[in-house]
């Protein structure tokens, strides 16, 4: 796995050029690692390309230029990269209805400790979720988390191998699971060492 460094950006008049033409690209790229759990969750699954992105994008739209401004994206956003044994993922609540979004938020607590992803044959990881900070209180949860799924060597080599795998939630008031498709298994795979 690489290392994302101020060498890895474009300047902003070189990504202003590409930013439109490379928009589909990076759509898809991001679709293909994006899992839906129900009707009401999404985990898009980060990886150097999708966090290159976000933090061209960032300095973009801030019109960030000064060293300090571009290493301070760095550190925000470089945790996101997988780093060989585990895949790391946004975790989306999408309510559009702000009063549906605030009574499913107040009942989702604790729902970013109770995602899992099971490879076959293999017991359940669970995700360890927003190492940076918490994002939820005695009211809600918050609609946007991040989690991480590490795995054990035995599961690395057989997602590697093609096994099957689930994402999944046990929460009690969002128990769902998804098999995770294939070409979208076949990206995440290419996370792991």
């Amino acid at each position: 796995m690489g290392t994302i460094d101020r060498s890895r950006l474009l300047t902003l008049e070189a990504y202003a050029k590409i930013r439109k033409s490379s928009k589909p690209d990076a759509i898809a790229h991001r679709k293909l690692r994006s899992v839906a759990l129900g009707e009401h969750m999404t985990l898009q699954f980060e990886d150097e390309r999708t966090i290159l992105r976000q933090i061209q994008e960032m300095l973009h739209i801030e019109k960030i230029f000064d060293e300090d401004g571009i290493q301070s994206e760095i550190d925000a956003y470089a945790p996101l990269v997988p780093d060989g044994s585990n895949w790391k993922a946004t975790m989306l609540l999408e309510y559009p209805d702000p009063h549906e979004r605030k009574r499913e938020l107040s009942r989702l607590i604790g729902v970013e400790d109770r995602m899992f992803v099971e490879v076959e044959g293999h017991p359940r990881v669970y995700a360890i979720a927003d190492e940076d900070l918490d994002r939820e209180n005695a009211e809600k949860t918050s609609s946007v988390h991040f989690v991480r799924f590490e795995f054990g060597a035995a599961q690395q080599q057989a997602i590697r191998a093609g096994a099957a795998v689930k994402l999944g939630c046990d929460h009690t008031h969002y128990p769902a699971h998804v098999q995770i498709a294939p070409e979208t298994l076949a990206s995440l795979a290419g996370d792991l060492r």
